[in-house]
């Protein structure tokens, strides 16, 4: 799992530096980093880590890049026989008045599902998708370095257990805290 993670942030940084790549005195750039608390609808508490870049040159500020990831082992799968859940994305989202402490969002996202079913028996039942999810929220900008964000969303490659990952539930929603960890 630790090298998923590995590759995923390299993914990432490496999609995101395309972007920086310019004379940094004409950039200005953002990148933030926090915990974010999902609960998907009727079904389990993930939780984990997230990560959002934005510079200059990206709509001026408007649209951001980032990097996800949820589990249910960090959520509703501690003590407990839950299945153990993980989600991998990579996220696109255009800000709206990104200039006001407090500004709507929209957000697509695509990455990877796997649900550990951790008995052979149930091996024979889907448990890895393609994940496309669409979410809309707001985000507030304190005056000091922290941003906390509220969407909700709709996986549309959720699963029924016979066509993709019955636990891979159609809506969430998420609660995001970002730490600015520089701001130029």
């Amino acid at each position: 799992m630790i090298k998923q993670i590995l590759l995923f942030i390299f993914l990432w940084g490496s999609s995101a530096s395309v972007f920086a790549q310019s004379d940094s005195a004409e950039v200005s750039r953002e990148l933030k980093a926090g915990i974010r608390f999902q609960k998907t609808q009727k079904l389990y508490w993930e939780n984990g880590f997230s990560i959002d870049y934005t510079c200059s040159k990206l709509w001026d500020k408007r649209v951001h890049l980032g990097l996800s990831y949820t589990t249910s082992r960090l959520g509703s799968a501690i003590n407990s026989n839950a299945i153990k859940q993980d989600n991998y994305l990579f996220n696109a989202s255009y800000h709206f008045r990104h200039t006001k402490s407090l500004h709507p969002i929209l957000r697509l996202n695509l990455g990877y599902f796997y649900a550990d079913m951790e008995n052979e028996i149930f091996e024979v039942l889907d448990h890895t998708a393609f994940m496309v999810a669409i979410d809309a929220g707001i985000y507030y900008q304190f005056d000091f370095p922290l941003t906390m964000g509220f969407t909700a969303g709709y996986n549309l490659s959720s699963g029924n257990g016979s066509t993709g990952p019955g636990s891979l539930y159609p809506i969430y929603y998420q609660l995001s805290l970002f730490y600015t960890l520089f701001k130029q």
